[in-house]
């Protein structure tokens, strides 16, 4: 592939992020500080089968994270700065995945795939999880991973989409169990609502049913882990990793803690700053018919299903909806492409926002040491 200005843009705007990121601050406990633990523990006792938490199995997530953090310290000896640097690695192939996404939808507008990446790299939500020591990011990786399997499985008509849709799932169960397939499943099965009135022509023998071989690929690869993993960390481990990780998680999400429109009204917050950005709103108020169009029903089938899902599920964190910033930044980039020049005052307002917001964030720190009640709230 031949390297262009776009590609060193993203890698140098990726390089400035994550160094700003990392010399910033440490890990942010509970979940940075429990999961690092977690993979000193492997590290110490050597048992890279079965993750512990200060003596105790660890059953709560797959090893997959685990296992790239002692794979880095084996490399570049035991530091705090590797672990962080994990999940932004999985933060740029998404985005450079992503960008292949978009050549297969709009082969023709090029300006589409700078645009979703740029979009993508420059999203506030994004930015800071890409240094956060979590399971998202690699998440986001395996759904783009999988979502493009599925475009080159049904354009190319070839075994490759489908050995990249499988590697996907496998990877994504041992990246964070089953949420995976909420991701990858509902755009594949809704195949005849994106894919209508087009060729090739979908039916069960071409398309669902190398969909099933390929779940059932990826639960191979997770099982090539969990079966032995089950054995060794004994019955109540393997209860966890088995049940546990699904239909016991199942249950308790239903319990309502937050509600269900939490995500509609922290969307401001979620796609800063691209709500901001005036060309998209003409665009979508504008009643083109855009939305008629295979790739952006294709878009929408990825997005909406699993935001829906999540809004339902009660058990509700912003990072949740990671792997459908892609989607997103492949939305707003076909909106924003019939602008051959986009008004500099969207690019100056986005630019204030943005100041704004890191001057608040600097600030609020130093007023917080004068005012305890909004020091505790923080």
């Amino acid at each position: 592939m031949q390297f262009k200005k776009i590609h060193f843009l993203i890698l140098f705007l990726w390089a400035f992020l994550v160094v700003l990121g990392l010399s910033s601050r440490s890990y942010f406990p509970i979940d940075e500080t429990r999961y690092a633990t977690v993979a000193w523990n492997m590290w110490l006792s050597g048992d890279y089968l079965v993750p512990h938490l200060n003596g105790a199995t660890y059953s709560h997530k797959p090893p997959l994270l685990f296992w790239l953090m002692n794979l880095g310290w084996a490399v570049f000896g035991v530091n705090d700065w590797w672990p962080r640097l994990i999940p932004s690695l999985f933060a740029l192939g998404s985005v450079f995945i992503t960008r292949k996404i978009a050549a297969l939808l709009w082969p023709n507008d090029a300006a589409i795939k700078d645009n979703a990446s740029l979009i993508l790299i420059g999203s506030g939500l994004w930015i800071i999880y890409s240094t956060a020591l979590m399971f998202d990011m690699l998440i986001a990786f395996f759904t783009v991973l999988g979502i493009w399997g599925l475009l080159l499985a049904l354009k190319e008509q070839g075994k490759k989409g489908w050995l990249l849709l499988t590697l996907a799932i496998g990877g994504g169960l041992l990246a964070k169990g089953p949420t995976i397939m909420l991701q990858l499943l509902p755009v594949a099965l809704l195949a005849p609502f994106w894919h209508k009135n087009s060729a090739p022509k979908l039916g069960v023998k071409n398309w669902f049913l190398p969909i099933l071989v390929a779940v059932l690929g990826g639960a191979v690869i997770a099982l090539a882990w969990a079966i032995p993993a089950g054995n060794h960390g004994g019955a109540q481990y393997q209860h966890d990793i088995f049940w546990g990780q699904t239909a016991n998680r199942m249950v308790n999400s239903f319990a309502h803690e937050r509600p269900v429109w939490w995500y509609l009204a922290i969307l401001p917050l979620l796609l800063f700053p691209w709500l901001l950005l005036g060309s998209f709103w003409r665009s979508l108020l504008s009643g083109k018919s855009i939305w008629n169009e295979p790739s952006m029903r294709f878009c929408l089938a990825w997005l909406v299903p699993v935001f829906l899902a999540f809004s339902f599920i009660s058990g509700k964190q912003v990072h949740y909806v990671l792997p459908i910033f892609p989607a997103f930044a492949l939305i707003v980039a076909k909106l924003i492409s019939g602008n051959k020049t986009i008004a500099k005052r969207n690019f100056i307002a986005l630019s204030l926002a943005a100041i704004l917001l890191g001057a608040t964030l600097l600030y609020l720190p130093f007023y917080a040491k004068t005012h305890p009640n909004l020091a505790s709230w923080m």
